[in-house]
């Protein structure tokens, strides 16, 4: 999926919303993040009054970090990889067990410009979202560009989710 690298302003609109739409259903978000390395959580909490609604933000990029913070089965990456919808769908569902939120959000991925293969190309991302008493559920993306841009576009589609979710 090609997207345009947001701007700094699109984000912090689409936070706005988040945010609207967390207080009007009184939950809290989560935030577990790999490739973005805390990008998200930055997004959201640039926002004043972001503790009404902002829980946590786990940024784990080691196989060792997700198995230890959001509970990611160690054999499910060593099988999988950490790159993959089965790790995303772990990193979300773990990082809500974890937490009192009532929504969260999981991002895997390949930002570059090394770390890709030819299954998994640089721009490869896997997004997960999850909320309290459902069902988690994980997107593949293929961003284009340098890692500012891959990285840019998996924070705009992570938050795009999280209102998707919040609106359901």
């Amino acid at each position: 999926m090609t997207l345009s690298a947001p701007t700094d302003a699109e984000l912090k609109e689409l936070a706005e919303q988040i945010a609207a739409s967390a207080l009007r259903h009184r939950l809290m978000l989560v935030t577990a993040e790999s490739c973005t390395g805390g990008w998200i959580a930055k997004t959201l909490t640039d926002l004043p009054g972001s503790s009404a609604w902002f829980d946590a933000g786990v940024v784990t990029y080691s196989y060792e970090a997700k198995e230890a913070l959001l509970g990611v089965n160690p054999r499910t990456l060593e099988r999988t990889g950490a790159v993959s919808e089965e790790t995303a769908l772990e990193m979300v569902s773990g990082a809500l067990a974890r937490f009192g939120a009532g929504m969260a959000v999981a991002v895997t991925g390949i930002a570059g410009p090394s770390g890709g293969t030819a299954d998994k190309p640089v721009g490869t991302v896997w997004i997960g979202w999850k909320r309290r008493g459902g069902y988690a559920h994980a997107q593949l993306f293929h961003f284009d560009g340098d890692r500012e841009s891959v990285r840019r576009q998996t924070v705009a589609a992570a938050l795009k989710g999280v209102i998707k979710a919040l609106t359901d």
